[in-house]
């Protein structure tokens, strides 16, 4: 049972094949079985494939089905209508585009299957380029809110240096009326004259003023501060909101783009052996000699080709020998004088019919 499935899986002939020798069906059974195990590893790519698309097993195995058969049928029908030839020219002239054909297909099975087997070091590669776009993602981010930081931090800045240029005056103002209480500025009299009271006002008043200012600018400069951290925080949940898509860098695309930055070799030489496995029930066809087979299906198919020529020809020689009747008979009968003047009175008849009509509209128009 397995041998005739393989043979049907051939695209061969089974009435014809059964009449020919074990040794011609076994070849057959082994083209057959190349283009089902082709089939296989085509839905096994395709599925993997889809996976990574639509991270679902039913979906991926459901379109990897569909693309096995479709694979099935192209392998079926490829190797079915390579016909042996008189010439080896001949052979691989058809064969040709079939081969094209071929390597296309096996490009689009290898491929898949090199992404799950250079699973690990893609992911390295894919992993590299997420933090990488981490790093781009946040730094782009950042520039979005970095200058109204920016702005912010100058403003408390410089109310800051409002507080320090006041404390430096105040400091200021203190070490002059001490030093005018100890009579070493100003008017160098030991003791708290009306001098030393003068400048202890006027340092009073500044330190006042500098703890008023203190609260002013320490107000301001909460304000300011909460707004950084409001900032700060809507920059971390875009970069927290953005991470996902991120994280999500794994499809199909990004997969064969990491794939081609690994070393082409190993790639290069699976993709050799699909196409090895691809061609290979065509490149058996057209190595092997002419079997019993080829000579049978010839002489079927020439048996055909001769019989539908013959109905061809029979039917143009019967249109042409009933044209020739229908000739003869049209002209003896346009030679007979009782026709003749059958048709001569038909024709005044309808001249006559035409003359009537003609008047009668003259007449209605006047």
């Amino acid at each position: 049972m397995l041998k005739q499935f393989f043979i049907l899986c051939s695209g061969s002939d089974q009435d014809i094949l059964n009449t020919c020798s074990n040794g011609e069906q076994n070849k057959y059974a082994g083209i057959g079985a190349t283009v089902f195990f082709t089939a296989v590893m085509a839905f096994i790519a395709a599925s993997y494939a889809l996976y990574t698309v639509f991270d679902n097993y039913f979906i991926a195995m459901g379109f990897g089905v569909i693309w096995g058969l479709l694979i099935f049928n192209l392998d079926r029908f490829i190797v079915s209508t390579i016909k042996k030839r008189d010439h080896k020219i001949n052979e691989l002239l058809q064969a040709t585009p079939r081969l094209l054909l071929a390597v296309i297909i096996a490009i689009v099975i290898s491929k898949p299957l090199e992404l799950k087997i250079f699973e690990k070091e893609i992911n390295q590669v894919l992993l590299t380029e997420k933090n990488q776009m981490t790093l781009e993602n946040q730094e782009e981010i950042s520039k979005q809110f970095l200058p109204n930081i920016r702005n912010l931090e100058t403003d408390i800045s410089a109310l800051k240096n409002q507080i320090t240029v006041k404390e430096t005056e105040v400091n200021a103002l203190y070490d002059t009326y001490i030093q005018e209480a100890e009579g070493r500025a100003g008017t160098k009299l030991l003791g708290k004259g009306p001098v030393y009271q003068e400048k202890r006002d006027k340092h009073d008043m500044g330190l006042a003023e500098l703890q008023d200012l203190k609260v002013s600018n320490q107000a301001k400069i909460e304000v300011l501060e909460k707004q950084i951290v409001d900032l700060r925080n809507n920059q971390q949940t875009q970069v927290q909101n953005t991470q996902p898509i991120i994280d999500g860098f794994d499809g199909l695309m990004a997969r064969v783009n990491a794939l081609q930055k690994l070393p082409w070799l190993p790639s290069f030489f699976i993709f050799l052996l699909f196409l090895a496995i691809e061609t290979s029930p065509i490149i058996a066809k057209l190595l092997s000699l002419k079997g019993p087979y080829d000579y049978k299906l010839e002489d079927a198919e020439s048996t055909v080709k001769t019989w539908a020529t013959q109905k061809m020809n029979a039917r143009n020689e019967i249109l042409k020998t009933d044209m020739a009747l229908n000739n003869k008979i049209y002209k003896d009968i346009s030679e007979e004088d009782e026709l003749y003047n059958y048709k001569r009175k038909k024709a005044r008849e309808l001249m006559q019919l035409q003359a009537d009509a003609f008047f009668q509209h003259q007449k209605k128009a006047l």
